[in-house]
């Protein structure tokens, strides 16, 4: 079982910004969500991301949710080990989600979620502590991303209503109804 104290953040390699910001922007929503404690955009700094996600925690909040960009992808990685956390590395190459998720969750370390944009340098790999693979086919990164961060967080996610939030949603069987904090 995950423990409630254990860090899970969201590190996006190979992002591209003419083609890709609008994936890693769902990239990093779906970290938020799903109940990440923080994204990290590796190696660049892309304002529209950025604005993207500063626009939906205004509205929708982020509690303590961080996003961090510009850091050297590889870098990061070794100093996030040299602390004791541990690198799971998202990939369709890799052991299937089913097969390993009860070790991920059984660890007591913080949990660092690698999310490739293009293809993805055999580093990435080797300093893994597992790749995993959601399934074995062409896949969205976003969707391996939820589904993932749901396998590991067993559901509870998916209920989250940040603290900080100036609207929520009340489900209903019909319609929409958002509402407005205070």
């Amino acid at each position: 079982m995950l423990s409630k104290k254990t860090r899970v953040c969201v590190l996006r390699i190979g992002h591209r910004p003419e083609r890709d910001k609008r994936v890693t922007t769902h990239v990093a929503l779906t970290a938020r969500a799903f109940g990440a404690s923080c994204f990290v955009l590796g190696d660049i700094e892309d304002q529209s991301v950025s604005e993207s996600l500063r626009k939906v925690c205004e509205r929708w909040g982020c509690g303590d949710f961080k996003y961090i960009s510009g850091v050297p992808s590889v870098k990061f990685i070794e100093e996030w080990k040299s602390l004791g956390g541990s690198v799971i590395h998202l990939t369709m190459y890799g052991l299937h989600v089913d097969d390993v998720i009860n070790s991920i969750k059984s660890s007591p370390r913080d949990i660092l979620v690698v999310v490739g944009a293009s293809k993805v340098p055999r580093i990435f790999y080797e300093l893994a502590d597992f790749n995993v693979a959601i399934g074995h086919q062409p896949h969205s990164e976003v969707a391996a991303l939820a589904v993932f961060l749901d396998r590991l967080f067993g559901g509870e996610e998916l209920h989250l209503i940040f603290s900080d939030a100036k609207y929520y949603i009340e489900p209903s069987v019909k319609g929409k109804k958002v509402v407005r904090v205070g």
